[in-house]
């Protein structure tokens, strides 16, 4: 036996009695026409009829309601009701959300009810007008199928003809509890008041107010059962009186959530009415499940003590908010962000030297610096566990591996790593994070990247800190200082969050490719540590311990499949690559596999060796040659040596002379520092003009014109001094100078050379373009002992302190004689 319909009472009525016009006017009729009707109607109900069964009401005598019929066997029950004499035994369901119940699922009394009208919907339901005429018990079941076909026994109604002072007081109290529940729902009682009246009999009475009384279902069907009309009415009068107090209660809330209200408050409304129930409940400070996690999350997460205080009080404050409203959400989001900070969750370091010694030397080759500084910090850390965070910047050009080198420390450490890139950072909130004032605000990257991380001391990368950028919105250089201040950062406060929290137990790695453009403050902070570029020794063995077998992996092939010669990373190195990183070299090895990768996916089955005879056959045609460097230079040229972003270069200065009034030109976009260069190699020039075989009044008939190529690219810095002097007095005297010697140097008005940086990139840059002499100034030579001893080895250094040592070192006369001695 099952049925699919549901009444439509739930979208009609209330908690109480239904006052609706449509049903008054329904219940004014039923009463009229009760009597003779009813007891004709009773006296001709058979005792077999189909049974419907429903799944959310009781119905009752006199009753009359529609129901949505929609299940086969239900529609054929109502059908074979209609083709007969409409009568149905309506029966309800134990369990409304069984599909498919039987006999025993269902209450074995129910009422006998005629179908009145009949609808057929869109959707193949049916929507029938039932009316209740009698209480009836199920004897059997005559069919099951195509419908329930049931024998039943009418259960007589019992007459209470005898009115006394009990029953008219049962009665009274029924209709004046009606009435007060109608009353405080907000509603007119006065034609339910009327129907009420006219009903005499105490049966008749219950019935009808239970019909209209909205209440469990099971409620309901124990008032049907019972057959004592006063014992029903008193039923009534007890699920009567319950909702007379939900109703009293009800009111009382609104009445209290009204009294604070004005036209501006009205969206609180809901949030009041919230406070009141909870006032009446006895539940203040209890909360829901929600808050209840909340309220343990905040006890777990480990605190400091004044960082609780704040989060009990924002908590307080959310309790008292509608779980609906912004201010609540915003208030929510902000504990969640204090419960899932890492407040004493720490990663236990691997304080194994030897070990993490091994694990740096797997990852990266050479870069002894950097790997003593970490052995350094972890021997310390052994023995002071209470010492801070170290503060490293690693300066140098692209592809020298920085950033895989903060991944490389955070695994010999056993920390977790978080990477944040500052590269056109231009908004101070980025790190301090915003107020919580602003809509869609939160915390800076910073905090997030802690949470990320899980733990208060990961390794933290600080990616591209050179790029920081300032504008209206603030400086960000100025908020790292307070990041990456030891002193400081033990009481870091987001501005989001509004409290400390302890950065000092976090490793601040920083990378950058210039230290020009961080501020002096910020460099202050930072241990510097230089990671200038390898040379082509260093490559090579680079390339055969990571950059090959990371390649062959990623392009799915077997190291059988391919080689390569060191001849060959050689070739690769100097004519398809000019960079002091790897980067490049690593996408040539890459190409190279790819192309392999193709032919073995064709169906080749050899193994490939690459030799420099066949790489133009994988890479096309040499990128950079050695022409780079001429072989006779003609006078007005020298090669200079500059550090870039990029690493070192070599630099090519050529200055020219034509008749004219004293001009000086500078071409080849020149910065300020470099113009300046200029107008001192030309002051120095006048002022030894005399020693140097000059005209003295060369200056008053000659315009002067230096150019340094690429000009499409800016060059400035002090460094090119010394090449720009030696490129114009080799103009002036129209002597060439040697083409396998470069220089670098800064110069005075009286012909000093002073140090400059960035030496070892720039003899890197001299020994991959085939220079044989370097000259440096003379304190700059501490620096030459730390360049890699194969690399000293293939080159010659000078040092020279004045501008009268270097010129003689360069006059291409001298190379001459060398190279016929």
């Amino acid at each position: 036996m099952n049925d699919d319909h549901k009444t439509n009472r739930s979208q009609e009525q209330e908690n109480g009695v239904d006052s609706t016009p449509t049903e008054t006017r329904i219940l004014e009729a039923t009463i009229k026409e009760g009597g003779e009707q009813q007891e004709n109607a009773q006296a001709e109900i058979p005792s077999q009829m189909p049974l419907l069964a429903v799944r959310d009401i009781v119905v009752f005598n006199y009753m009359i309601l529609p129901l949505f019929v929609g299940r086969d066997k239900s529609i054929k029950a109502v059908e074979a009701a209609l083709n007969d004499k409409r009568y149905l035994l309506i029966n309800t369901q134990k369990d409304e959300k069984n599909e498919d119940p039987g006999l025993d699922d269902i209450y074995q009394v129910g009422t006998v009810g005629m179908v009145m009208r009949m609808l057929k919907m869109p959707d193949g339901r049916l929507k029938v007008l039932v009316q209740g005429l009698s209480r009836a018990r199920i004897k059997s079941v005559v069919q099951e199928e195509p419908y329930s076909l049931v024998d039943i026994e009418i259960i007589e109604e019992i007459e209470h003809t005898n009115i006394d002072a009990d029953a008219e007081a049962q009665m009274r109290t029924a209709r004046e509890q009606s009435e007060k529940i109608i009353s405080l729902r907000g509603m007119d009682p006065s034609e339910i008041v009327s129907v009420l009246n006219s009903v005499e009999e105490p049966g008749r009475l219950a019935d009808l107010i239970a019909s209209n009384l909205r209440m469990p279902t099971a409620m309901a069907q124990a008032i049907l059962e019972c057959r004592e009309p006063m014992e029903r009415l008193k039923l009534v009068n007890k699920q009567l009186l319950k909702e007379v107090e939900v109703a009293t209660l009800q009111s009382k809330i609104q009445s209290m959530a009204k009294e604070g209200m004005d036209k501006a408050q009205k969206e609180f409304f809901l949030r009041e009415q919230l406070k009141a129930i909870r006032s009446e409940l006895g539940e203040d400070e209890e909360g829901d499940e929600e808050f209840d996690e909340l309220h343990k999350a905040i006890q777990k997460a480990g605190m400091p003590k004044e960082v609780k205080k704040e989060a009990q009080k924002q908590f307080k404050r959310l309790e008292n908010m509608h779980p609906d409203s912004s201010e609540a959400t915003v208030v929510r989001t902000y504990l969640e962000w204090l419960t899932e900070l890492p407040w004493k969750k720490s990663s236990k370091d691997r304080l194994e030297i030897k070990q993490v010694e091994e694990i740096l030397n797997a990852d990266h080759y050479d870069l002894q610096k950097v790997k003593e500084r970490i052995i350094e910090y972890l021997s310390v850390r052994k023995l002071n566990p209470k010492m801070k965070g170290p503060i490293l910047c690693f300066v140098g050009p692209p592809g020298v591996g920085k950033t895989s080198l903060g991944q490389s420390i955070a695994r010999s450490l056993n920390r977790k790593f978080v990477r944040m890139s500052l590269g056109g950072m231009r908004d101070e909130a980025e790190i301090r994070g915003h107020r919580r004032t602003y809509i869609g605000s939160m915390p800076g990257r910073i905090i997030q990247g802690i949470k990320e991380a899980g733990t208060r001391n990961p390794v933290f990368m600080l990616d591209e800190i050179d790029k920081v950028g300032a504008d209206f919105r603030g400086d960000p250089s100025s908020a790292l200082l307070e990041v990456l201040d030891p002193e400081q950062n033990n009481s870091f406060t987001d501005h989001y969050l509004n409290v400390p929290f302890d950065l000092s137990k976090t490793m601040f790695i920083c990378t950058a490719n210039i230290l020009d453009t961080i501020p002096p403050a910020l460099q202050d902070r930072m241990e510097i540590i230089r990671i200038p570029g390898y040379t082509e020794q260093e490559k090579i063995k680079i390339a055969e311990q990571y950059i090959i077998p990371r390649q062959v992996r990623e392009n799915g092939l077997k190291p059988e499949y391919i080689s390569f010669s060191s001849n060959t990373l050689s070739k690769m190195i100097r004519e398809y690559t000019r960079e002091a990183g790897l980067r490049n070299l690593e996408r040539e090895v890459g190409s190279v596999c790819r192309k392999i990768a193709r032919k073995i996916a064709e169906g080749s089955t050899r193994s490939y060796r690459i030799i420099p005879s066949n790489i133009h056959k994988y890479l096309g045609v040499p990128r950079y040659l050695e022409e780079e460097r001429e072989k006779v230079l003609t006078p007005g040229v020298a090669l200079g040596l500059a550090w870039t972003a990029a690493g070192g270069e070599i630099l090519h200065v050529e200055v020219t002379t034509m008749p004219g009034k004293g001009k000086l030109t500078l071409t080849g976009q020149l910065g300020e520092v470099m113009k300046e260069s200029g107008q001192a190699a030309l002051s120095y020039a006048r002022s030894r003009a005399k020693k140097l075989n000059l005209s003295p009044d060369f200056i008053e008939k000659r315009d002067i014109h230096i150019h340094v190529p690429a000009g499409a690219t800016p060059k400035d810095g002090p460094s090119a001094g010394v090449t720009l002097i030696m490129a114009l007095l080799s103009a002036l005297t129209n002597q060439p100078l040697r083409n396998d010697v470069a220089m670098t140097g800064e110069i005075t008005l009286r012909g000093r050379i002073l140090p400059v940086g960035g030496i070892k990139e720039k003899i890197l840059a001299a020994a991959t373009a085939g220079v044989k002499t370097v000259i440096l100034p003379a304190q700059n030579y501490k620096d030459f002992k730390e360049i890699p001893a194969d690399l000293r080895r293939n080159l010659k250094l000078k040092t020279v302190e004045h501008v009268d040592e270097l010129w003689p070192l360069v006059k291409a006369e001298d190379q001459e004689q060398e190279a016929a001695a």
